[in-house]
């Protein structure tokens, strides 16, 4: 049937009546008060002819009068794209000659600039969507609004937000009219204060029915009538909330781990299953136990037992703006100040999990690598190429089981190796630390990182040279390189048919590596060389030999060594015993600190090999072998035994699909919801400027570039690059950045780091970056300051 009554719609039939039309179905099913009308179905819009007799005759069983029409397309108000405002309404319809143009109306509107822009951003494809369009007897409101049954702006789920105003509701969903906007905690008077109007309070109870109807939040739509009746327009899910941690009998806070790493995009459920462990031994060796739990595919550590504990409160806050950056730290200050969390005196302290044999072993380590740092780095390169060699599976792994049992057990390493790559890393960050406590009223912090540009031995920068090397002797290639798209080249590439550039080399070398190369999900290199050839296309655009990344480098060691003499000649003067400590360290610094990123890389040998493992099971279990990646290792083995876990996969590779398009992820989530940065004071930025925290000092200004995946990256030589977060696999990006902008991070993550070694500015923890900075806008990056000025 082309027309039907509203009252037979359900969830069931999004596609023949769309997505609104389902919401109030379910409303009327529910018994919710719901004004009476019908859908003309998507059959109608696929024949392109309104069904003007059965158009007439629903119009008429209604009464005739005014109505409103309203699209119900079968893409919008779904559990993960709302389309709000992006398909037309028409209200005081009247007649049936106007009633048929309405629906017309909304028909086109399906492919109008709003929604064409909307789906365009979300990966849809058109031809998938079609449109129902309902149509209500109109309500005249005496006030009308919008409902939240979760606090859009916190995430809180035990609040509801109310957006209220007078007059019809589509004055406060488009934005024309002043609203009143009320955060709901209960019935009124369910906290003590003087009850509410009754409005209110109906609204805080069909909220909760309407969310337990539906089983996740709503953006509801509600029209008061003269009479004090309340109506309901509309019911959709709310969108934009992050998902809820695991809930629990009390509050409890959980802080994201995943920026350490430099990764909030999703993590695969393989990746999961593989770092969880990683994460809490690294926390563990800190003399901490946190429970590290997946929240929206990323990872959160459950902090409570550490806030609640007195004696682990003064670490948090170290902790957080050390490893977390400043945004965390601002966080925790904030929960440690928060009644809720206060510290329980009868909480016994807990021993710390480092062993004193553990100790005595980091101290003999570290002392050890700065007796003899080039011996340490010997030892550590030596390990690494050992880990490398070990890390290869056995050629006798046949079967699925013996793979599965291979991946189980790889990865738990020998301590002499661990040692070998841990300690020399660990000296060199200490020595690169201590020096600006050590000089505090002497030398600042710039003077500091000034030392420690240049820096020899990073493997990371390494490859970023090695990789601009391989750029510069493809230059006969340049016109091929840069007129293909890097997704062309890197088929072209595997296929075998592209002309020899010694990418194959480099690959040998690096090709294990990748953006956000923690998650073993997570395609490598070597399997897919898309973003290498996007850095190989902004490398050739780079046409003056003063800019080349090489030479610039050189000139930055250069400049360090230096700084390094005039620092020391000035600091020994004034502090001639903490003046010579630390140009000790300093000097330690620049011969060890660039092995930090060492230890890593050894992993991700390992890493590699356990995903050609899994790869190699997927393909025996499904079409596309790395659905293995949508499983943890229990579920493996489960579908090896028969389980048919195929629907499991499309589930979270949707779940997954869905989290890759989230732009904002919380710092910290209290497990109600609640993101705690959003409760923080909003920072009083002037007209045009950013604040962050400056991260590699340095003043450029320069046409911003807004990044969000670096294998489709054009970055022209010189701009600045801005995205959300950074890890290793950015880093080839670097070389020809101007400055870098980021949203979240800390001073010494990896990101910042290699770009103090380059010597490009750089501020950290700008939040909302990525979209109050657009492509080609000309911006400042003050990186002594920690500011980011636009320019007007």
């Amino acid at each position: 049937m082309s027309v039907i009554p509203l009252s037979e719609a359900h969830a069931g039939l999004v596609p023949p009546v769309g997505g609104k039309a389902a919401g109030l179905g379910e409303l009327i099913r529910a018994g919710e008060r719901v004004p009476e009308g019908f859908c003309v179905t998507t059959e109608a819009h696929r024949a392109g002819v309104v069904p003007q007799d059965e158009v007439r005759a629903a119009y008429a069983r209604l009464g005739g009068g005014p109505v409103a029409v309203r699209s119900s397309a079968t893409d919008e108000d779904l559990p993960d794209a709302s389309f709000a405002g992006q398909y037309d309404t028409v209200l005081d319809v009247e007649g049936e000659a106007d009633l048929v143009a309405a629906i017309g109306t909304c028909w086109k509107s399906l492919h109008g600039s709003r929604a064409a822009a909307y789906r365009e951003a979300r990966g849809s494809d058109p031809a998938d969507v079609h449109m129902a369009v309902v149509v209500q007897r109109m309500v005249t409101p005496a006030r009308a609004g919008v409902l939240y049954t979760a606090n859009p702006v916190t995430g809180n789920r035990t609040e509801m937000l109310v957006e209220v105003g007078p007059g019809p509701g589509t004055t406060v969903v488009d934005g024309r009219t002043d609203v009143t906007r009320v955060v709901l905690t209960g019935p009124a008077g369910s906290d003590g204060r003087r009850p509410e109007p009754g409005w209110r309070d109906a609204l805080w109870a069909a909220g909760r029915r309407i969310e337990a109807h539906f089983g996740t939040p709503q953006d509801v739509e509600w029209a008061l009538d003269h009479d004090g009746t309340l109506w309901l327009l509309q019911s959709r899910p709310v969108t934009t909330l992050f998902p809820l941690p695991p809930q629990t009998d009390d509050l409890r806070v959980y802080v994201e781990f995943g920026n350490v790493q430099g990764m909030l995009r999703p993590v695969t459920p393989m990746g999961v299953s593989t770092l969880r462990r990683v994460i809490a031994a690294m926390v563990a060796s800190l003399g901490m136990r946190v429970e590290i739990v997946d929240i929206g595919g990323r990872l959160y550590g459950d902090l409570t037992d550490l806030v609640r504990r007195p004696a682990s409160r003064r670490r948090l806050v170290r902790l957080m703006a050390v490893d977390f950056g400043p945004r965390a730290q601002a966080v925790m200050e904030h929960v440690l100040r928060d009644p809720r969390f206060a510290p329980s005196p009868g909480r016994s302290r807990r021993p710390a999990d480092a062993s004193l044999g553990t100790a005595l072993r980091a101290l003999r380590g570290i002392l050890r690598a700065l007796a003899r740092p080039d011996a340490a780095r010997h030892r550590l390169l030596a390990a690494v190429d050992r880990l490398r060699a070990e890390s290869t599976a056995s050629p006798h792994l046949r079967t699925a089981h013996e793979r599965l049992r291979f991946v189980r057990d790889h990865g738990d390493g020998d301590d002499g190796a661990a040692d070998d790559i841990t300690w020399p890393i660990v000296a060199g960050m200490l020595a690169s630390a201590l020096p600006a406590h050590l000089l505090k009223g002497v030398a600042t912090e710039d003077d500091v990182h000034a030392v420690l540009r240049g820096v020899p031995h990073n493997v990371t920068i390494e490859m970023d040279l090695a990789l601009w090397a391989l750029a510069c002797a493809a230059r006969e290639h340049r016109e091929l390189l840069l007129g293909t798209p890097p997704a062309e080249l890197s088929a072209r590439y595997l296929r075998g048919a592209l002309p020899e550039i010694g990418l194959s080399t480099f690959l040998s070398r690096y090709g294990h590596r990748a953006a956000a190369e923690a998650d073993v999900g997570v395609p490598r290199w070597a399997e897919d060389p898309t973003p290498v050839f996007a850095v190989i296309a902004n490398y050739l655009r780079l046409t003056d030999p003063a800019q080349a990344p090489d030479r610039r480098f050189a000139e930055a060691a250069a400049a360090a060594g230096a700084a390094l003499d005039e620092l020391a000649s000035r600091v020994r003067r004034r502090r001639p015993v903490r003046g010579r400590i630390a140009v000790f360290l300093l000097r330690r610094a620049r011969r060890l600190a660039g092995l930090r990123e060492s230890g890593k890389f050894a992993g991700l040998y390992r890493l590699r090999t356990v995903r050609e493992q899994l790869l190699l099971i997927g393909a025996t279990l499904f079409p596309t072998a790395d659905d293995v990646m949508f499983l943890t290792l229990d579920e493996v083995e489960a579908a090896l035994d028969g389980a048919d876990l195929t629907g499991l996969v499309a589930r979270r590779r949707a779940t997954h699909r869905r989290e890759l398009r989230r732009r904002a992820v919380p710092v910290a989530l209290l497990s109600d919801g609640t993101d705690v940065e959003s409760t923080l004071p909003a920072p009083a930025d002037g007209a045009g400027l950013l604040r962050g925290v400056g991260a590699a000092t340095g003043r450029v200004t320069g046409p911003a570039r807004v990044i969000t995946d670096p294998a489709t990256a054009h970055l022209e030589p010189g701009e600045i690059l801005v995205t959300a977060t950074t890890d290793l696999g950015w880093t080839p990006l670097f070389l020809t950045a101007g400055a870098l902008v980021t949203e979240t991070g800390a001073i010494m993550a990896h990101g910042p780091t290699v770009a103090r070694e380059y010597g490009i500015p750089a501020v950290i923890s700008v939040p909302g970056a990525t979209s109050r900075i657009v492509t080609g806008q000309v911006i400042t990056v003050d990186g002594a300051a920690g500011t980011v000025t636009t320019a007007r």
